[in-house]
């Protein structure tokens, strides 16, 4: 697989250079594929890139100690997980609509069952 388009934003977010960071990224398509079974999934993608990023944070926090203004670290995890938890809970929002659509399909239409 190819590295993501993101891997340079995220090299820089985290303080590595571009090449170490095709590196884990290498490291981290590796391990996916190992455990996934396959390389061209959406679990394998999804696997690979929280690696890479997990890999990317490590080896930043042990190469450089970058000052920041406000204290906080720059952490790349926080911001794909959250990325993630949002995405789901607009699925969610979807699936409960559908939901609500059938009840009230049914209660307008009691006789006329839809095999769901």
């Amino acid at each position: 697989m190819k590295a993501p388009k993101i891997l340079p934003w995220i090299a820089n977010r985290t303080g590595i250079s571009e090449e170490l960071a095709l590196k884990l990224w290498r490291r981290a398509a590796g391990e996916a594929q190992v455990i996934t079974g396959c390389c061209n999934s959406s679990d394998y993608y999804r696997f690979a890139l929280e690696r890479f990023i997990d890999f990317a944070e490590a080896e930043g926090d042990r190469l450089v100690v970058r000052p920041t203004t406000t204290g906080a670290k720059n952490c790349v995890s926080w911001l794909w997980r959250h990325q993630n938890r949002v995405s789901k809970l607009n699925m969610i929002t979807a699936e409960n609509v559908v939901r609500l659509w059938q009840s009230a399909w049914v209660g307008l239409f009691p006789g006329s069952h839809h095999p769901a």
